[in-house]
């Protein structure tokens, strides 16, 4: 049953992330208002939240519930999957750091740069290219 617990949270972890970014990704223009920014950066934190879910959850799956360690440890897919995640949380800094100095400008409208919303699609490609790989390791 643990291991279904945590299986659960890993997928709940996995699917609001990849929603989060898509909602992300439809606020985002070349422009946004302080109204859209404030939603922006609410879903950065759900971002946050969701992503360290995810990795908690994966992290207990791998070292302590479920298949032994070494069924993860020894498969390479895995460490495409766990470097990809950790590229996808690599790419979300700048983002982060954008939103956060921009809401402390005392601006109508912020000009978003069109390296945000690259590094947001970015991370949309590899959000569903993860899960696939999770199934690939799953079915060995």
């Amino acid at each position: 049953m643990t291991e279904i617990v945590f299986r659960y949270i890993h997928f709940i972890g996995i699917m609001s992330l990849a929603s989060v970014l898509v909602m992300q990704h439809l606020i985002l223009s070349a422009q946004v208002t302080q109204q859209e920014l404030k939603k922006i950066i609410f879903l950065d934190v759900i971002y946050g939240i969701s992503a360290m879910l995810a990795l908690i959850a994966g992290l207990i799956l791998w070292l302590s519930v479920g298949k032994d360690a070494s069924f993860y440890s020894t498969n390479w897919i895995f460490h495409v999957k766990l470097t990809l995640f950790i590229i996808m949380a690599l790419l979300s800094i700048y983002p982060t750091k954008f939103y956060r100095k921009s809401q402390k400008l005392d601006q109508d409208v912020v000009e978003m740069p069109k390296m945000v919303i690259m590094l947001v699609r970015m991370q949309l490609l590899l959000v569903f290219i993860i899960p696939l790989l999770g199934v690939l390791i799953a079915r060995g």
